[in-house]
């Protein structure tokens, strides 16, 4: 295969706004056309090892990590790293397995996990792109903004749906030379043609939905006594 369709930022069930389980992920991919798809949960890898079990030439073990500063996303993540540590220790990290490292949606304020510019002017001589293109921001200001900064700083972007919800995947996607491994994706991150449209801002409101149904069950299970 010469050309591989591919989503870099998607989450499933192990996301705590998700509810999406891992084989329907693969089976919206498969019907999408998708053919490398990166599962970035929060803080977790369990998620994308499920997933790459069920299609392991499909799926790409990632991770989207919540530093002290902001979100940070990674491809071919073989270790998982937790949540609140300081921004360069989590590349440290991650750069320790090989693993490919953007910075999530860095511009957009409605988000927990955005960027100030200083902490994003300090971590980017060390990581491999930035995403430039978001679907799920509320409009497309925050994405002008990542694509006017990764020119300005010479950075390759990535695009990316950020789909919890199974009907959002694809939104965001990049046609992309083949390549097998992190260090080849780095070869070729530069070349790609982009695909993207945003998301309904009602999506939002299915996460957080998704993230209260999961409390309440939660609550269910562990009543008080």
């Amino acid at each position: 295969m010469s050309k591989l369709k591919v989503e870099f930022h998607c989450h499933t069930i192990y996301s705590k706004d998700s509810l999406v389980h891992p084989q329907v992920l693969v089976e919206s991919a498969r019907r999408l056309g998708i053919n490398r798809l990166i599962v970035t949960d929060h803080n977790s890898i369990i998620g994308a090892k499920e997933a790459q079990r069920i299609a392991p030439d499909l799926v790409i073990v990632g991770e989207e990590i919540l530093t002290t500063r902001g979100e940070l996303l990674a491809a071919f993540v073989e270790e998982g790293v937790p949540s609140g540590l300081e921004p360069l220790e989590v590349i440290r990290r991650l750069k320790s397995q090989g693993a490919f490292i953007s910075v999530s949606h860095p511009f957009d304020e409605f988000r927990s996990g955005h960027w100030k510019l200083p902490d994003l002017l300090e971590i980017i001589p060390f990581v491999d792109a930035i995403e430039v293109f978001n679907a799920r921001c509320m409009d497309m200001s925050p994405n002008i903004e990542a694509r006017a900064f990764a020119k300005l700083h010479d950075l390759a972007g990535t695009v990316g749906s950020d789909s919890h919800v199974a009907f959002e995947l694809g939104k965001a996607t990049l046609v992309l030379d083949h390549f097998s491994n992190a260090d080849e994706l780095r070869q070729v991150i530069r070349s790609g043609k982009e695909s993207v449209k945003l998301s309904s801002p009602f999506v939002h409101l299915l996460s957080r939905s998704a993230k209260q149904l999961k409390k309440w069950k939660l609550a269910q299970s562990f009543p008080e006594m």
